[in-house]
């Protein structure tokens, strides 16, 4: 997942989806045109429906690059990244709401150091329909460098989606957190309130970015797991 291919990757996908509908096509056409009786154009179309190894390798390469996008087209993470002061427990205050988190508040991160020196990553949370608690054990790492906070991070095996700090206060108080795309976008706090100037900065400093600041959801921090 470099950041190299995120400029390039949507045409390259659109390209090779477009190649693979062409070659289907034309397989179609031909097999209904030489087909000599029902039956024959049956098989024919059977058979052309079962991509070949040359398409299969279009799709799984456009599929590999178009995942490489991690963060939105325009932002920029944060370099001059201080890993050691990122580290510990921070609050989220506002998401964007999707289905791992929905009905969850209390909503905490714990970031820690493993062994073998990816970041450790302990999500919590409170589940306002099951009334219970939520936890969820990953890990991170960073594309680049380590001053460069643009990381990826997986809570499922070998599947990675963006995790970039695209906004932080010098104390390390406060950030703002950007997925992979325009539909994640998380407000953290070291405390389990957002001052309100910061706030409204983070609100029009997202704003700005084209994130819909408007369906933020926010979060109460009203139970403690015991």
């Amino acid at each position: 997942m470099v950041r190299l291919f995120f400029a390039t990757s949507i045409e390259v996908y659109s390209a090779s989806a477009f190649l693979f509908i062409f070659s289907y096509r034309a397989d179609v056409t031909q097999n209904i045109s030489t087909a000599e009786s029902p039956d024959t154009l049956c098989a024919s179309l059977k058979q052309s429906m079962k991509p070949t190894i040359s398409q299969t390798i279009i799709i799984l390469v456009s599929f590999m690059l178009f995942s490489c996008s991690t963060i939105p087209k325009g932002i920029t993470a944060i370099h001059q990244f201080n890993k050691d002061k990122y580290l510990g427990k921070w609050y989220e205050i506002a998401r964007l709401d999707f289905k791992f988190e929905r009905n969850l508040n209390n909503t905490t991160a714990v970031y820690s150091i493993n062994s073998n020196g990816t970041i450790k990553v302990v999500n919590k949370g409170y589940n306002t329909k099951t009334n219970k608690w939520k936890r969820v054990t990953g890990k991170a790492k960073f594309l680049r460098t380590e001053n460069v906070a643009m990381l990826k991070v997986s809570f499922f095996g070998p599947f990675y989606s963006g995790y970039n700090v695209i906004a932080i206060d010098k104390d390390y108080k406060y950030a703002i957190i950007a997925g992979k795309n325009l539909k994640y976008l998380w407000f953290l706090s070291r405390e389990p309130t957002l001052p309100q100037e910061v706030k409204m900065n983070y609100l029009k400093l997202a704003k700005s970015f084209g994130y819909k600041t408007d369906e933020l959801v926010w979060v109460n921090h009203d139970k403690y797991l015991p």
